[in-house]
């Protein structure tokens, strides 16, 4: 089967570039972010996305101790504990069309109860009043004005 690339509009600006992407996965159920992960990053090779590196944070305990009603007394409490997991995923040198695609495409396929946030680190051009420094003539010019004042 032939392939065709496909064609796009031209616009004047260039597609964005992105340094990093990192994604951030957190739920309540590990086995659910693990399985979660094993599918984004597969799609990330289907795309030749290259990972730089994934890890998983420490879990976070959060207890709340409240009453068992809402007039009831000191004694009868109860304890409610939420645990929250986290993978993280880390994507390297990275078009913005690229990017826009896979990042539409894992967050449809996002499952029930897990959150995503996406941290993007783009490359910018140095703005053009920055210049780089200009060698002074003071520094320069000394070693002739002492040569001609012998």
């Amino acid at each position: 089967p032939q392939t065709e690339v496909a064609q796009t509009e031209d616009s004047d600006e260039p597609d964005k570039l992105y340094k990093t992407i990192e994604l951030e996965v957190r739920g309540h159920d590990p086995a659910v972010l693990r399985s979660y992960k094993w599918y984004a990053m597969e799609a990330a090779k289907l795309l030749d996305i290259t990972i730089s590196r994934t890890w998983e944070p420490k879990k976070v305990n959060e207890r709340w101790t409240l009453l068992k009603a809402p007039f009831g007394k000191k004694k009868h409490m109860v304890q409610y504990e939420m645990r929250t997991y986290f993978q993280v995923i880390e994507l390297k040198r990275l078009t913005g069309s690229t990017a826009d695609t896979y990042l539409e495409y894992i967050q449809r396929n996002l499952p029930e109860g897990v959150a995503m946030k996406v941290t993007k680190t783009t490359l910018e051009r140095l703005p053009t009043y920055i210049r780089p420094p200009a060698e002074s003539k003071e520094a320069a010019e000394p070693s002739s004005q002492e040569e001609s004042s012998k």
